[in-house]
């Protein structure tokens, strides 16, 4: 396999993201040539199969955004059972957590370093997923940069696409605004279904561990909201 990198592309569109490539330590260095391998999957623009990639038939998570990676190995590490994807365009990110994943010897975490609307639409098959989770999503808070947020509309289709029924999409931003806007997108779609009820927001789940810039939040008093919602079979 490859180390993940940032391949051209034919056409520019509005990214959610700006890559700001920080120095990578010499561990994150290492982990990016020496574990990927065992840990990475290269972006394709073809569908995948995710039973060969595991090795196994299984429920399957994709976190987009995964920051340090400290939530999606949290929940591999509870539950073994699940297969998790991460989805993560900043290096430093990637490389952390496979060091994690290493040093916990989480089998179940696959790691992609890749834009993760074109890993929805292109690399990842219809229905193969059972949850997806957002944490965090940059808030993009001035109003002429509102177009950059990633909760959109098409973004929310290709969500759908890749949920099968049932599946789970839970979301968390310490931005009322970005808050109130994706809950406002989201529920536009018939075939999602708000786990609060009506105009409301859920309890931060469990398994969603506090990061220290919540925690650093909470000190200041600032608020989060989750967001939960399920995928019901229409028709």
């Amino acid at each position: 396999m490859n180390a993940p990198d940032s391949p051209e592309r034919p056409h520019r569109r509005i990214r959610s993201f700006v890559l700001r490539e920080g120095r990578l330590t010499a561990a994150q260095e290492r982990a990016l040539s020496e574990l990927w391998p065992a840990f990475g999957i290269d972006y394709s623009p073809t569908p995948i199969d995710l039973d060969t990639v595991f090795g196994r038939s299984a429920d399957r998570l994709l976190e987009i955004g995964f920051g340090t990676g400290d939530a999606l190995a949290a929940y591999a590490s509870a539950h073994p059972d699940v297969d998790c994807i991460g989805a993560e365009v900043h290096r430093s990110g990637v490389g952390h957590l496979l060091l994690k994943a290493q040093a916990e010897n989480l089998r179940n975490v696959k790691v992609i370093c890749h834009d993760a609307v074109e890993v929805l639409e292109r690399q990842l098959p219809a229905g193969s997923l059972t949850a997806i989770h957002i944490f965090f999503p940059d808030p993009w808070p001035k109003k002429r940069h509102h177009k950059r947020r990633l909760i959109q509309p098409a973004l929310v289709d290709r969500l759908l696409r890749a949920l099968k029924p049932g599946g789970e999409l839970r979301l968390a931003t310490d931005w009322q605004p970005y808050a109130e806007h994706m809950l406002a997108v989201l529920q536009t779609f018939p075939a999602l279904k708000n786990l609060a009820g009506g105009n409301h927001y859920v309890d931060r789940h469990s398994e969603r561990p506090i990061t220290r810039f919540e925690r650093r939040g909470q000190r200041l008093g600032h608020g989060v909201w989750d967001l939960a919602f399920r995928k019901e079979s229409i028709g």
